[in-house]
């Protein structure tokens, strides 16, 4: 079988599932040549490029199930909705047709129907709707909201759910229906034998509608956490960060998250209880006993460790804007000339030290990639002005305010942010 979207959350989860139950799996991916996994099959295909069916006709070669599982939540560069969701996949699926495959499973989301509005759910539609009329058998699998180890979902509620104080868009009573990622898993590997008609719509959701307060509240209590405090935002403040948000990359609220959240994202459970023989996991039991000291440890790290970083740059930014003569710069050069610095390099050490600190601000806050020399030249700097300063000014270390003292947790600070720093990643070309 073809799978598509093997490298994705719930695509790489199937794929393991696939060959598991003995299947033989090609995986299309766009550089096959970086996929080294023995279990699979590779060939290259581009979902910003593949828009005619000829193009997919050499990769179904022998191919007697398809499943497609790629998707985006927002739009980058040539990864464009009408891109990834529409012209690709009616390409793969009109080439599928022509190969006289014997099933199709076209992983799309739950919404997308005739009350469509969003972009991101009308896009699927087009590609359901296209598979619906073809005369090949098939399923359109609607997931409501996916929660699984690894995933952005559940990375972003739990450490919701972890806050001391939950803020939630006008009082959380928005409608979601959770469903485990094993579940979807494991009912999409049911459709495998199961009979299909043309486009057979599956909503694969949790066992009950729950509000996203309700939601948040019973996760926290599944990881162990006393009782969730919310607050309320009101709702145009809510769209006025939603705003925002569509200029910040990697956001998960835009204006188009947003409606999808207040439209509710519920479903019927008979189905995916008839596939899975069984009702779908509650949300209360989505969290393995296992799992959850690493679950807590990763949810309270997902917000503390901005504060960190934030908390951190401030520091720097305000350093330097009180040496560029907030604080009294005869007294800032009467320091250095006692480390002996003075003349014309005082000044050149004073603000240039000033300006490097806003700089270690700015780039605290505004890096996403290589942190790591950064956060190596910081603890550079402090262990220099601390040595200089130890030997220069010993009288600091019996300071009441203890100037030097904080140095100590500053390095400390810094050498956490570096030992849980993230390698970087290539960027694909």
């Amino acid at each position: 079988m073809l799978l598509t979207g093997a490298s994705g959350f719930i695509g790489s989860h199937l794929a393991e599932a696939l060959i598991a139950a003995r299947h033989q799996v090609i995986c299309a991916v766009r550089d096959p040549s970086v996929k080294r996994d023995p279990r699979f099959r590779y060939v290259a295909a581009d979902f910003t490029r593949d828009f005619d069916a000829s193009a997919w006709l050499p990769r179904l070669q022998g191919v007697d199930v398809v499943i497609n599982a790629v998707g985006i939540i927002r739009e980058h560069g040539a990864q464009s909705f009408d891109a990834i969701h529409v012209r690709a996949p009616i390409a793969l699926f009109e080439a599928a047709a022509q190969c006289g495959v014997r099933k199709i499973v076209q992983i799309s989301a739950l919404g997308a129907d005739e009350q469509a509005q969003s972009r991101y759910h009308l896009s699927k539609k087009r590609a359901d709707d296209f598979l619906s009329g073809l005369s090949v058998p098939s399923f359109v699998v609607q997931p409501s909201l996916v929660f699984g180890p690894g995933g952005t979902s559940a990375r972003l509620f739990t450490a919701l759910a972890s806050l001391p104080l939950i803020a939630l868009p006008g009082g959380g009573h928005q409608q979601v229906q959770p469903v485990h990622l094993d579940d979807v898993v494991a009912s999409i590997m049911a459709m495998l034998d199961a009979p299909a008609g043309q486009g057979t719509r599956v909503a694969i959701v949790g066992p009950e509608p729950m509000s996203l307060r309700d939601f948040l509240g019973t996760l926290r209590t599944a990881l162990g956490w006393r009782s969730a405090h919310f607050i309320p935002v009101p709702m145009p403040l809510v769209r006025l960060g939603a705003a925002a948000g569509r200029l910040l990359p990697g956001s998960l609220l835009d204006p188009e998250t947003l409606q999808m959240l207040e439209r509710g994202n519920t479903g019927s459970a008979a189905r995916i209880t008839e596939l899975l023989g069984r009702p779908p996991r509650a949300v209360r039991d989505f969290i393995a006993a296992q799992d959850k000291a690493p679950t807590r440890l990763q949810a309270k790290l997902a917000w503390l460790l901005p504060v960190l970083r934030v908390s951190i740059a401030l520091v720097w930014i305000v350093t330097g804007i009180v040496s560029l003569g907030l604080y009294p710069v005869q007294e800032s050069y009467a320091l250095l000339a006692r480390t002996g610095i003075t003349g014309a390099l005082a000044p050149l050490m004073l603000y240039g030290a000033a300006l490097l600190d806003l700089a270690f601000g700015i780039g605290t806050l505004a890096l996403k990639r290589h942190r790591r020399w950064l956060w190596l030249a910081q603890l550079g700097l402090i262990g220099f002005y601390t040595v200089i300063i130890s030997f220069r000014l010993p009288e600091f270390w019996l300071h009441p305010y203890g100037p030097l003292l904080k140095n100590l947790p500053m390095l400390a600070a810094i050498w956490l942010l570096l030992e849980l720093e993230e390698p970087d990643r290539p960027h694909k070309k």
